[in-house]
């Protein structure tokens, strides 16, 4: 989650006059003379492209685009799933980080494809945009609309070998880097069909890393077998074979088990026993819905077509969210629950608490891109909306005493949410929200370019003085807070609005919060967590980082939001003086300095005086920072739920299984 800050020198004017001027008229002449013609066009061919520009089809060459290849071949196999040829999918995580998928579909055709003269599997493999998925009777139903999953799998693998039982034969071929190694030959004979993908991630390409991550394939996994019921999905990492790692998923329950496992991986209390779970089919267009209410004052609403999540949400998300709106509202007015003079449910409203699970399958799913974040298909709005207005109404009916539940808990948010627009009203007529005001313990920074300044959030009054007085004045801003603030993850709007400690927090920043947040008018393009490095400190960095995730998310997809890493031991032995960040760090020194050694261990940051609070934790030329990155919202999401709610166990069991990756109680 977090990413050290390195320090990265910048590029000064002269930097650039010196690699592109040397000679002003010599390249004044060069200009007039260079041609511009189609020599210098140039035409990447086959899957040079993708090795060109990876980035275009898998998102990133980080640890993100090396997982996605696992799920591109995995989709593939969930494709035949879809189409009622496959059962059982295998996953293994070999030594050296080699992936292998298996699954007993069909297998890809080996026959010969008279456009390219080359077997179909070979083509899938070396052509972009070649499949079964672009019309005819492949596949009815697929989350690989775009035909280049597998060919960018194999031009971004160091090797890639496919093998395909089929027609009694088992065929196989070898890649490497995308192009042919071999020719597709027959190893063996089999009664069984299926396909085999095994390849290992180029690290040409992948330059951070080529180490795959157990638990994030896990999630996927886990997720794709809860939104195919009865399908068998298995993972097995044999990277240490003497500490075998395996999981099994096979969900009969579908999306109703998914809304559950949501529920309970949040520690989260339900308010019915039992998800409603609607379904309808229609033509070659189907959609299924799950949805379970809990106490929470978040909501988490999770959507896919044709098995692919759609992060960004889309035209099904859409029809489900206008319906839900409706059938609260027509449900109120009906039982008097809303008078005549009472304004509407609001969507936020509505929505208060709900888990659920959007799943939609159709032909011609029209994603935005490769990565396939939105669901544009205008047609599935009104399928979707229609099946939750009439099968939720029903629901209510049937079941009254869960639906009054549910909607005393929209009314009390809709109070709760009428009372922080007063609050917020009030605080603007006083100018405190409209940032013509500044909180009284913010010590600004004279510098009002928010690409050069920094704010610095500290914890205490004493490390606050410190602060003020070590830190650059032009650029470096304070603001002291005094004590624990709000845990916002219990807490709804308008509680959050007024509350003393984190008013100060949203008037420095200037965006305001919740649905007036304004990133343009953020002041400071740091935003830096300073807390001590101790369990309290640490306490006080996740309720900030609670605060900003749920009320100023863009604080943190954008990059903006810091953790300071002040030293935790100053080591002396004459005038020599250094600081250590952790316990091996500190040894290390003593090793390397001798006996004679002096070492004061930081309690505070209010041991330090603003000269070490300086140079250790705040000199942009020697500090450490953590940059707070947002690289999985779901997974974020279910962490602030565990450690900020109210059950006490599964917030120790986190803490335990965590605790190794941790260091100084850094979250």
């Amino acid at each position: 989650m977090d990413i050290p800050e390195n320090n990265i020198p910048e590029l000064k004017d002269a930097d650039f006059q010196e690699t592109v001027i040397t000679d002003s008229e010599e390249k004044m002449n060069t200009a007039v003379t260079e041609v511009y013609d189609a020599s210098q066009i140039q035409v990447l061919e086959g899957l040079e492209a993708v090795r060109k520009r990876p980035g275009m089809y898998i998102g990133s060459t980080g640890p993100r685009g090396l997982h996605h290849l696992v799920y591109e071949i995995l989709d593939n196999s969930i494709d035949e799933a879809l189409a009622g040829y496959c059962t059982h999918i295998e996953v293994e995580i070999l030594p050296g980080d080699v992936i292998t998928v298996r699954d007993n579909g069909r297998g890809i055709p080996t026959d010969i494809n008279e456009k390219q003269g080359l077997p179909a599997v070979t083509v899938v493999l070396t052509v972009l945009h070649a499949g079964g998925k672009f019309g005819g009777s492949g596949y009815k139903v697929s989350g690989g609309l775009h035909g280049v999953g597998s060919s960018v799998v194999n031009a971004l693998s160091e090797w890639l070998e496919v093998e395909v039982s089929q027609n009694g034969h088992i065929y196989k071929q070898r890649f490497e880097r995308g192009a042919i190694v071999t020719d597709l030959e027959i190893i063996g004979d089999t009664t069984e069909t299926g396909t085999l993908v095994r390849f290992k991630a180029d690290p040409e390409i992948f330059t951070e890393t080529t180490v795959y991550e157990y638990e994030t394939l896990q999630r996927r996994i886990r997720e794709q077998a809860f939104l195919n019921a009865g399908l068998r999905i298995s993972l097995t990492d044999r990277r240490d074979e003497e500490n075998i790692i395996e999981d099994v998923y096979c969900f009969e329950g579908g999306l109703s088990s998914f809304v559950q496992y949501i529920n309970e991986s949040r520690a989260l209390t339900p308010l019915h026993d039992t998800p409603m779970h609607f379904s309808v089919v229609k033509g070659d267009r189907s959609a299924e819905v799950a949805i379970m209410y809990n106490d929470s004052y978040n909501e988490n609403i999770q959507s896919f077509a044709n098995n692919v999540r759609t992060i960004d949400g889309g035209t099904h998300e859409t029809g489900f969210k206008n319906a839900l709106t409706r059938v609260f509202n027509d449900y109120g007015r009906k039982y008097n629950f809303l008078k005549d003079a009472d304004k509407n449910l609001s969507g936020d409203d509505v929505r208060e608490g709900i888990t659920a699970v959007i799943s939609v399958k159709l032909t011609d799913a029209e994603f935005e891109g490769q990565t396939k974040g939105k669901l544009g298909n205008t047609d599935i709005t009104p399928l979707v909306n229609q099946m939750v207005y009439e099968k939720l109404s029903t629901y209510f009916e049937e079941n009254p005493s869960v639906a009054r539940a549910i909607f005393n808990k929209a009314l009390d948010a809709s109070r709760a949410r009428e009372a922080a627009r007063k609050a917020k009203e009030l605080a603007r007529r006083k100018s405190a929200l409209e940032g013509n005001s500044l909180p009284g313990k913010l010590a600004d920074c004279t510098d009002k370019n928010p690409e050069n300044t920094e704010l610095y959030i500290v914890e205490g009054d004493s490390a606050g003085g410190s602060a003020k007085e070590g830190r650059d004045r032009r650029t470096q801003a304070i603001l002291a807070l005094w004590g624990k603030m709000l845990n916002v993850e219990k807490s709804r709007i308008d509680k959050v609005i007024g509350n003393e400690k984190l008013v100060p927090v949203v008037l420095a920043l200037g965006t305001g919060i919740g649905e007036d947040f304004d990133i343009t008018k953020l002041r400071y393009h740091k935003v830096v967590i300073m807390a001590d490095a101790d369990v309290d400190g640490a306490h006080i960095r996740t309720l900030l980082l609670t605060f900003f995730f749920r009320y100023m998310r863009p604080l943190i997809e954008q990059g903006f939001v810091y953790i300071a890493q002040p030293p935790l031991f100053k080591i002396s032995k004459g005038k020599r003086h250094e600081y250590a960040y952790s316990d091996e760090e500190r040894d290390k020194f003593l090793e390397e300095m001798g006996q004679g050694c002096s070492v004061q261990r930081y309690k505070g940051l209010g041991e330090m005086d603003p000269e070490q609070l300086w140079e250790t934790t705040m000199d942009p030329e020697r500090r450490t920072m953590l940059r707070v990155n947002l690289s999985d919202a779901e997974e974020a999401d279910e962490t602030f739920s565990i450690l900020m709610g109210d059950k006490v166990e599964p917030r120790k069991d986190f803490i335990e299984k965590n605790a190794k990756f941790v260091q100084n109680l850094d979250i």
